[in-house]
């Protein structure tokens, strides 16, 4: 039980994961706020499009 009591608290102290995990969520919220931004200008652009066309469309027919 002591030797569970000491590696527990080894791995508890132990702070060399720290710093990836770190740029682990750094880059994991980077990447939330690209896609984030491509769907936000996606769906502007592909609006965009649609009101061309649309327009388009009434000046040709």
């Amino acid at each position: 039980m002591r030797l569970l009591i000491r590696y527990l608290n080894r791995l508890l102290d132990d702070r060399r994961g720290a710093t990836a995990v770190e740029y682990g969520l750094i880059l994991a919220l980077i990447f939330l706020a690209l896609v984030t931004g491509a769907r936000v200008v996606g769906t502007t652009t592909g609006d965009m499009w649609n009101n061309v066309s649309t327009k388009i469309d009434s000046v040709v027919s």
